[in-house]
């Protein structure tokens, strides 16, 4: 991030503010065109990451490159922040998705204190905030990359049920408005249907079809609330055979009609 108009997008959100306008905001699968870092420092819950499902505690640090879908729990137990770095982002961050569990008392301390330091030059007017700002970034750039090595690639390590979850996840978030179902995406990745679920079911504890209807029904809700297109046209754009089959899919998962949805919003 060597140029500092890229840290007007810059934003730190407390955790439960995600959830604030709707849990189906956090919980969803969805992906971001930015990396984000999540600092759980209270409570507990689930995260989904590329179709692969842990728990999660407090001191638990989870980055997400741009373009991973993920979802996570957010009781009213859990604290924590959440840092969204922007499209713009140069700093050297994970290439791969990360869940570090942060059991020294240190680091957690030196997280704490780099987090509090860059919303402080954020906020602040004094000359030369911005690039204090940014180099306290680069700070936690370095912290990151120095749990990383530490905790030796936990989330790489996985099995072929693992693998072949994350290559669906990976492929459903690019193609999933196409209007391909479960058997398309099967046959994409050179597997049965009846595997794949099976695979998903042993990672993230739902069937395929699920991450698919959760994926659609996410961007549709988001749609709803943050635009006006009409609701034809979503159903259309998100590749549903007809409004009404959309109109059916959407209620079923979220208890609301289209309209009535975007009316609460």
């Amino acid at each position: 991030m060597n140029d500092l108009s890229a840290l007007s997008q810059l934003r730190f959100v407390a955790i439960p503010r995600l959830a604030a306008q709707g849990r189906w905001r956090v919980e969803a699968m969805r992906s971001l065109s930015e990396p984000v870092l999540l600092w759980f420092t209270k409570g507990q819950g689930r995260i989904t990451i590329a179709g692969s499902t842990r728990g999660y505690t407090a001191h638990n640090a989870v980055f997400i490159p741009p373009g991973v879908m993920h979802g996570f729990e957010v009781g009213p137990q859990v604290f924590g922040t959440a840092v969204f770095f922007g499209r713009n982002c140069s700093l050297p961050l994970p290439k791969a998705p990360q869940h570090l569990r942060i059991r020294e008392a240190s680091a957690q301390q030196e997280l704490n204190m780099t987090l509090d330091a860059i919303q402080r030059e954020m906020n602040s007017d004094t000359p030369a905030h911005d690039r204090a700002t940014l180099h306290h970034l680069g700070l936690l750039s370095v912290w990151l990359e120095r749990q990383v090595h530490k905790a030796g690639g936990e989330m790489r390590d996985s099995d072929a049920a693992g693998r072949l979850v994350a290559r669906y996840a990976n492929l459903l978030e690019r193609n999933f408005k196409s209007g391909m179902g479960v058997a398309e995406f099967a046959e994409a990745l050179g597997v049965t249907p009846t595997h794949l679920t099976r695979c998903c079911k042993q990672t993230c504890g739902k069937p395929a079809s699920n991450l698919l209807h959760d994926r659609l029904i996410f961007e549709a809700s988001t749609l709803l609330c943050d635009t006006k297109t009409p609701v034809g046209k979503i159903a259309s754009d998100l590749g549903f055979a007809s409004p009404a089959y959309f109109t059916r899919a959407f209620q079923h998962k979220t208890g609301k009609s289209p309209s009535a949805f975007r009316k609460q919003a």
